[in-house]
């Protein structure tokens, strides 16, 4: 089973990627008025059950895969 993690910096929580990537479009000529950069991470797992692997990744994000603190995130489960 495949799954998908999209990692996001949250809202208020300082993003110097995104900032760094807002200045350059918009010196590129194009009117941006906010950027966030997360990650994507792709992962294969052993489960056969959409549920369990939902829970075996829901676990991953909260102990390495994201910050809950700082980044929020979003799992998709591909069967």
């Amino acid at each position: 089973m495949r799954a998908t993690v999209l990692v996001r910096p949250k809202q208020g929580i300082l993003d110097p990627q995104g900032d760094a990537v807002e200045t350059a479009l918009a010196h590129l000529g194009f009117s941006v008025t906010d950027a966030r950069v997360g990650k994507v991470v792709d992962l294969e797992l052993d489960a056969t059950d959409p549920a369990e692997a939902r829970v075996q990744v829901e676990k991953m994000c909260v102990e390495l895969l994201a910050n809950p603190l700082m980044e929020s995130y979003e799992v998709e489960i591909h069967g």
